[in-house]
């Protein structure tokens, strides 16, 4: 429940700043008649998202032995590999996604309401597929998938939640901090899609020997039976009896993968004077106005 708590709280909350900065931007310039189709847009994108992904979680489901081995394996590493790209794109772009969606709405309502109607398709649609798959990894590693739905839908509540605030308070929104440390969460979690993805070829491909030996084995306790061990093995991968090849790759994303974002998270040395002048504040945050023009 935890992992998808996460998944959905950060990619809602993204995809509740989309929708947020665009029906702000239309309050702001008076063009309100456009909301209808901005939320028929987002409505749609999340509906064949929705249906995308109870399609494939069924297709998924038929299949037993190696072909599920090779499917859980690829979803795995490919959310991992997504997964790691989204968290750096978002850190380095969050601060103009504003100014980026004026253009395309202006653009889009030059053309037709139907176009604008297109640009919030295409921003929810974008997210809700990358929480689709990420959700589909979050259940082939937890124990329940009831758990992952009802995180899910917990963690969307709570994003929307989230959403209305900022467009009914305008202002200014700090995103560093929410996405620094929801990043760092992810991370953990992507780790533990590669070591599971590394486990999923090991039985497919058969390896042996000392390789898939365990490193530990954990018979009882809460770190091998009950909701901590589901919450941790859902979370962040975490196995009573992990091959020594899996927690090799586990540590081989890790290390490297946290240390490239935690090191691009700091500010340039030459840049401190102006960041605490007020600069950061400006650099860090997301500008949601929907006061009258």
């Amino acid at each position: 429940m935890g992992a998808s708590f996460l998944i959905t709280l950060r990619e809602g909350l993204e995809i509740a700043l989309v929708i947020a900065i665009v029906l702000a931007y239309l309050a702001k310039t008076g063009r309100r008649e456009l909301f209808t189709p901005v939320a028929i847009g987002g409505a749609v994108a999340g509906l064949v998202c929705v249906i995308a992904g109870i399609v494939f979680h069924l297709a998924v489901g038929k299949f037993d032995g190696k072909p599920e081995q090779a499917i859980e394996g690829t979803l795995a590493l490919t959310a991992a590999a997504v997964l790691t790209w989204m968290i750096f794109w978002m850190r380095k772009n969050a601060r103009g996604m504003s100014a980026e969606l004026h253009g395309k709405i202006d653009a889009a309502a030059s053309r037709s309401a139907m176009s604008v109607g297109l640009v919030a398709f295409a921003a929810v649609a974008r997210e809700g597929f990358e929480t689709v798959l990420f959700l589909l990894s979050a259940e082939s590693g937890s124990a329940s998938g009831a758990a992952v739905v009802i995180g899910g839908l917990l963690g969307l509540v709570v994003a929307a939640v989230l959403g209305v605030a900022v467009y009914r308070n305008g202002s200014r929104l700090d995103l560093r901090k929410f996405f620094l440390i929801t990043g760092a969460l992810l991370i953990l979690f992507a780790a533990g899609l590669v070591g599971k993805a590394v486990h999923e070829f090991g039985e497919l491909f058969e390896f042996g020997g000392w390789m898939i030996e365990p490193l530990w084995l954990i018979e009882s306790g809460p770190l091998a039976t009950g909701w901590v061990f589901d919450f941790l093995k859902g979370m962040f991968g975490w196995s009573a009896d992990p091959e020594r090849i899996r927690v090799i790759a586990y540590v081989a994303y890790l290390i490297p993968i946290g240390y490239a974002f935690f090191a691009g998270a700091r500010p340039p040395a030459d840049r401190n004077q102006a960041l605490q002048s007020g600069e950061q504040s400006g650099e860090q945050s997301l500008l949601v106005d929907n006061s009258a023009p």
